[in-house]
């Protein structure tokens, strides 16, 4: 995740105790890790800053790695962006520091991964949508199942990977699922109908415990590192929203 400021994404969005009354999220039809991992070589992650890949897909990545596919993650900014103004995260800091958090979060859900890092700014991967296009052209693989943000998420970096996902999977051979983030903020828990054609992968036991122990990782996020954050990007109640028993995946 990053700062933002988009339209959508203003206050504190939805409480889970909504997203746990949601009638439309409850009905999403269940489907298992291996079966949808099956017939795949290797799983691609794009995610747009140190942190989306393992709120959003986590549980995936840790059954992927379990299941013996390789995992590969673009990483395509660094997440400098997120505390603007700071005198203590400053983007400098942060450049560096987020990458090694998100070391630690594979390392917690047990996936060694191969990590690509595009390096575009954060806030800005719009602007860049050539070089983030070709980017993910240079990895993608027949028989990948690829993981991209809902293009329709809310946050600028977001939307621009999962369009740049969209152009880029489908003459390859490979399939491609998107994941929501900031969706969960915005999107109207009490809507008659799902907002989008989706799934949901259950977490097991093993894959639910080592989701919390990647998500606690984050500590320049959850604003548990040093010095402390009193405004961080991931306060528990947004927290609380990934620490659901299952993950959605948008056909």
């Amino acid at each position: 995740m990053a700062a933002v400021t988009v339209r959508r994404i203003v206050g504190a969005g939805n409480d889970e105790a909504e997203w746990r009354a949601s009638r439309w999220l409850g009905d999403l039809a269940d489907k298992d890790a291996g079966v949808l991992l099956s017939g795949h070589r290797r799983l691609l992650v794009l995610s747009p800053h140190p942190d989306d890949e393992t709120l959003a897909c986590g549980g995936l990545m840790h059954a992927a790695a379990r299941a013996g596919l390789e995992v590969a993650l673009l990483a395509v900014t660094d997440g400098e962006a997120c505390y603007p103004g700071d005198r203590a995260w400053t983007r400098a800091r942060l450049r560096s520091h987020r990458p090694r958090e998100l070391a630690h979060a594979l390392a917690a859900l047990d996936v060694d991964a191969r990590i690509y890092r595009a390096g575009l700014p954060d806030g800005g991967v719009s602007s860049a949508f050539d070089i983030l296009l070709a980017a993910i052209n240079s990895l993608i693989r027949p028989g990948d199942l690829v993981l991209a943000p809902w293009e329709r998420d809310g946050h600028p970096d977001h939307d621009a990977v999962g369009n740049a996902a969209l152009r880029a999977v489908p003459a390859t051979g490979a399939r491609l699922l998107r994941y929501p983030v900031w969706a969960w903020h915005w999107l109207d828990p009490a809507a008659a109908h799902a907002p989008f054609n989706a799934f949901r992968v259950p977490l097991s036991p093993a894959a639910h415990a080592a989701k919390r122990e990647a998500v606690a990782c984050f500590a320049s996020q959850l604003g548990t590192g040093v010095p402390p954050v009193a405004d961080p990007i991931l306060p528990p109640h947004v927290v609380a929203r990934f620490e659901r028993p299952f993950e959605v995946y948008l056909r």
